[in-house]
């Protein structure tokens, strides 16, 4: 039942009380006390008048108890006293209760030492003193000294009276009070709310809370988070407005490459050429297909790796020379240094990225350049250069580098190996796999240096 009332008033009510029931508590505590104090005052004024009675009193041949004087006026104010004889005979009453003939308190017989009691006599609360009076070892008489307590009661009673309604305005005026502060301190999240429905209804991810006002606690923390949560899924969806585009237009070009060659044969019969273009084209997409794969089981995490001890510089010797095939005569390749070192990994996919990135740069390298590769060992780290004097990267163009579908057309020239724009996207992704990281560095006109580490095994 509680849970379903809303946020707002479960706050106030649980706000109001708490502090309802610290109200009640101190209440509590205030009467304790008073009544206490109250009671020590009667107890007080009991001790006092029996004190001063024994203190001017004596007994006499026969035993009995003889008053030489009373107590003053202002010290008996509103103390009854009796004194009964060791026969359990009255011998003597205040004035006031002469017509009572019964015991202050009969319990007080019952005892030999002083004892105090709460009793009730003809509708009188009293608190009744009683006293045993002593010869020597010889009990010669009781006194009692009684004190009505009604006025305590009554005082009591409008205490309690008191309490209660002073809680009680108090639990209305705060829980006024709690819904008009819980009204204010959630009204971020409700323009959190409304954001959210308008963004679920209009689909515009570009809405964001104003953080000018928030406050500086949970809730401002939440807005906060809420607003970069936003802002990455419009980033992501953008990139994947982007990716769609990309990848329909990748598409586009060997589909129609295929579409217009297929036609050809339809009319004029099959030809060698046009069935190694159609071919070509297929070997693309196929490649580009499982590209894709690729990024997005690396993207989701499920990108298959088997670790096993690499020699690193033996693997870069291999791509090395399987890729001077690449070069030819067009550009210098050239291995100028490399340390023996080992890292654990997958040496399919090691290999793949530096293919990837040497053939790269032999692309993007004009004839008659060069291109250099190197092996270094760091501290804990396999370091790989491959560096080339190519037309280098603009600076604005190097935080997109790796991302997919990305081509610097303008400053890198697009070559028949260069495809779709995937395969730096897919080196960053298996080298991270590889709790690796991976640099580019580069001058426009100068070239262009990416640089690898891996940590070693």
């Amino acid at each position: 039942m509680f849970t379903s009332l809303s946020l707002r008033t479960r706050l106030t009510l649980l706000n109001t009380t708490l502090l309802g029931g610290v109200i009640l508590l101190f209440g509590i505590v205030i009467y304790l006390l008073i009544s206490r104090l109250l009671l020590d005052q009667v107890n007080n004024t009991l001790n006092q008048t029996v004190t001063e009675i024994i203190n001017n009193s004596k007994v006499s041949n026969v035993g009995e108890l003889d008053v030489i004087t009373l107590p003053t006026l202002e010290l008996t104010a509103g103390v009854y006293v009796q004194y009964w004889d060791r026969a359990n005979q009255l011998k003597m009453s205040s004035p006031g209760i002469q017509n009572i003939t019964v015991p202050l308190d009969s319990a007080g017989f019952s005892y030999n030492t002083t004892v105090t009691n709460d009793v009730k006599l003809s509708d009188i609360h009293l608190r009744v003193l009683s006293v045993p009076l002593f010869a020597g070892e010889r009990q010669v008489g009781l006194l009692m000294a009684g004190m009505n307590l009604n006025l305590i009661d009554s005082i009591q009673r409008s205490l309690i009276l008191i309490l209660i309604s002073v809680t009680l305005i108090s639990m209305v005026f705060l829980s006024f009070a709690s819904w008009l502060t819980v009204n204010r301190s959630l009204e971020p999240l409700t323009m959190l709310t409304e954001t959210a429905e308008q963004i679920s209804q209009t689909h515009d991810l570009s809405r964001r809370i104003p953080e000018d006002y928030s406050p500086a606690d949970e809730v401002g923390s939440l807005i906060r988070t809420f607003n970069n949560t936003l802002a990455r899924l419009e980033t992501l969806f953008t990139a994947q407005q982007r990716f769609l585009a990309d990848v329909s237009h990748e598409l586009r070009t060997p589909l129609t490459v295929i579409k217009g060659n297929a036609d050809l044969i339809q009319k004029f019969g099959p030809d060698e050429e046009s069935i190694s273009t159609i071919k070509e084209e297929v070997d693309r997409l196929t490649r580009m297909v499982g590209d894709l794969l690729l990024l997005a089981q690396a993207e989701s995490g499920k990108l298959a790796l088997t670790y096993k001890p690499v020699a690193l510089d033996e693997l870069l010797i291999d791509s090395f020379q399987q890729l001077r095939v690449l070069a030819k005569d067009k550009v210098e390749l050239k291995l100028v240094e490399i340390d023996q070192t080992m890292v654990s990994g997958d040496r399919d996919r090691l290999k793949q990225v530096f293919i990837n990135l040497i053939s790269n740069a032999i692309s993007y390298t004009p004839a008659n350049g060069t291109v250099i590769v190197k092996l270094v060992k760091g501290e804990g780290i396999a370091r790989v250069t491959i560096e080339d004097n190519g037309p280098g990267i603009a600076s604005k163009e190097i935080d997109h580098i790796f991302d997919r579908f990305y081509r610097g057309e303008k400053s890198r020239t697009r070559s028949k190996i260069g495809g779709y724009g995937l395969g730096l996207s897919i080196a960053q992704k298996i080298v991270v796999a590889h709790s690796g990281k991976i640099f580019v560095d580069s001058v426009v006109g100068e070239g262009t240096t990416f640089i690898v580490e891996l940590p070693l095994s």
